[in-house]
Parts: structure tokens; C-alpha cells; sequence
């Protein structure tokens, strides 16, 4: 009986190989909503990958949209114009039908919105229609900052109300078997590019429990948390969002970390200086 610990490959191959997924999520394009998010209030999310399917820089075993390989989409991304008219579509009759606007409207969907070739000047159109029909709303954009070092997509990043970088740990290995980054990721230079944004960021963590591949995928202690601590003291963001599990993820056998897990972590952020908030 071969009792070798799983290495990185048997991993992927376990992982692309092995059927265990379960329901997954993919958003309309480029409008959805809106929804209540638990970190963002009433948000109006703006999906800049296609409908059917996800472009994203990771691949995370957690992502409620699923493996890329098994969402390959068929149809195009949305265009600039078609993103700008939706958006105004929506906004005007969420203002003079229903009565009500959204708290923020979300850059999020179906992967990673930055490989969108005209994410910077969606970003300008988006502000421009947050202050004609909603200018009370946060503009905020979700990323696993594999982008953040472009000219362009920093620009437009400071831009933004909430520019919200995904850090979920420092650690290489736990980063190449939970976040899988598709071509060469290095977490030092990440965390170089984020200190660049001066604060201007926001930092979102998920933690979370259980295992994959029989290799355990649990953050919450001190040998992942005390790094990324290092790492935000470093990066001094605006806020740390924390969050666990909430839908079904792709992969069996991942968990919900605890509310006294995340509480805890919390208040070593805290102890940072640091605004900090949970979703459990």
C-alpha cells in the first residue's frame, strides 16, 4: 500500500480528474440582480465574462461558479456599449419603477473582471452612471489582484470606491492547491503591487476547513494567519474583509471555518489597527 504524501500534481490530477463536483453558480452577463451580499449591503452585480461560462486568473476549489475547466463558455464577453447600456437599462428602472436603488454596484460574476480588455474604460462609464442615477452607491470591484500591476488596471482600480484584492494566504503551496493560479503567480510580487495602492485597498480572505486530495486545506492557524498578519501589516489596507464558505463549492469535503475561528482572527486584526470586518 503506497502511503506517499499526495505531491502538487497527483493533487491537480486528483482534482481535474476526479468527479466530485457539486451545484455550482454561474451569473447572468453583464447585469444580475440585484442581490443582498453579506459584505456589501443590496448590491447590483456587473459580469463582465460571459453568461455561460468563466475567464478567471484562478481557479479556486472553493469558487461557487465552479472548476474552469468544466465552464469553458461559448459565447462572447460583453462589449463596452452593451455593459453602459444595460447598466443605465437597469439602474432608470430600479430608480423610477421600483423606487429604490442599489447600496453598491459590484464588479463580480463569472471570473476575474480586469482580463476584460476595456475593464478601465467600463469602469469610467460605471462611474459616470453611479452619479447620474445613484450616487449615494459605492462602486466596487472583486479581484484576486493577478492584474493589479497594470498601468491601466491600477488606474482604474484607485478609481473606485472599493477596491477589494483577494489574499487569501502568503503561503505558495496552500496558494498553488486551494487558489491554482492559471500561469506564473508570485506571492511576494503580489504583495509588492498591493503595498503600491498606498491603502487603497481592501483585503478579502476566505477561510475555511476540511481537505482535499486527503491534504488538509485549513488556514485558520497560526502557521497561515501569522504570515498573512505580517503581510497586512505590510500592506496597511483601508479594511480586511474575513469570510468562510457560504454556497456549495465545486470540490466534496470542504468546510465552514467557525465563527469562533473567524472571531479570533478578527481581533488579531484588530490588534493591527486594522478595520475588520466577518462574514460567517
Amino acid at each position: 500500500m503506497n502511503t506517499e504524501p499526495p505531491t502538487l500534481g497527483r493533487l491537480f490530477h486528483f482534482i481535474n480528474q476526479t468527479h466530485l463536483i457539486m451545484s455550482t453558480l454561474l451569473y447572468p452577463s453583464p447585469i444580475f440582480g440585484p442581490v443582498r451580499s453579506r459584505r456589501l449591503g443590496i448590491s447590483l452585480g456587473i459580469n463582465l465574462m460571459p453568461a455561460d461560462g468563466k475567464i478567471c486568473t484562478f481557479d479556486c476549489i472553493y469558487c461557487e461558479c465552479g472548476l474552469n475547466a468544466d465552464f469553458r463558455p461559448k459565447s462572447r464577453r460583453p462589449e463596452r456599449e452593451e455593459v453602459a447600456r444595460e447598466l443605465e437599462q437597469r439602474l432608470r428602472y430600479m430608480r423610477d419603477t421600483e423606487g429604490c436603488v442599489p447600496d453598491v454596484l459590484t464588479f463580480a460574476g463569472n471570473g476575474e473582471p480586469t482580463v476584460h480588455p476595456d475593464f478601465a474604460a467600463i469602469i469610467d462609464d460605471t462611474i459616470r452612471l453611479r452619479n447620474m442615477y445613484c450616487p449615494q452607491a459605492k462602486v466596487s470591484v472583486l479581484s484576486n489582484a493577478t492584474r493589479a500591476h497594470l498601468p491601466e488596471v491600477k488606474k482604474a482600480l484607485l478609481k473606485v470606491d472599493n477596491n477589494i484584492l483577494k489574499l487569501d494566504t502568503v503561503d505558495p503551496r496552500y496558494i498553488q492547491l486551494v487558489d491554482r493560479p492559471v500561469g506564473s503567480y508570485d506571492i511576494g510580487k503580489i504583495i509588492e503591487t498591493i503595498c503600491q495602492y498606498e491603502g487603497k485597498c481592501i483585503i478579502q480572505t476566505l477561510f475555511m476547513k476540511g481537505e482535499c486530495g486527503g491534504v488538509s486545506v485549513d488556514n485558520t492557524g497560526d502557521e497561515y494567519v501569522t504570515p498573512w498578519l505580517e503581510a497586512l501589516s505590510k500592506i496597511a489596507p483601508q479594511q480586511v474583509m474575513i469570510y468562510t464558505i457560504d454556497r456549495e463549492t465545486p470540490l466534496s469535503g470542504l468546510c465552514k471555518a467557525t465563527p469562533e475561528e473567524l472571531d479570533n482572527i478578527a481581533q488579531r486584526v484588530k490588534a493591527l489597527g486594522l478595520a475588520v470586518s466577518v462574514s460567517y
